[in-house]
């Protein structure tokens, strides 16, 4: 896979669960619980976290994101694997059912 690069991106991250750590000073009209309990970004009816900007993808609070997206590493192996996972064979049907 080439490298990503911020017009490349696509955000696929933003669409994983975003747990919060205590000290992430998000607002809470863009947080939830999960079932689980756990304090979370709250993700729009399309799956996608409701920071997330989509006409320009990217973050709507890059300056304020929480912690685990601070340490998320464009292009790094987890980016990588769930980069593919999401244009994968498995991706391609679920786009085509959804036709």
């Amino acid at each position: 896979m080439d490298g990503v690069h911020c017009s490349t991106c696509e955000a696929v991250c933003c669409r994983l669960m975003v747990v919060l750590q205590p000290e992430d000073r998000i607002p809470l009209h863009l947080t939830t619980h999960s079932p689980e309990g756990l304090h979370v970004m709250k993700r729009g009816e399309d799956g996608w976290c409701v920071a997330l900007n989509s006409v320009r993808m990217n973050c709507g609070i890059y300056e304020t994101r929480p912690t685990v997206c601070r340490r998320f590493v464009m292009n790094g192996p987890y980016c990588k694997a769930i980069r593919t996972e999401y244009s994968g064979p498995a991706a391609s049907a679920r786009h085509e059912s959804a036709a």
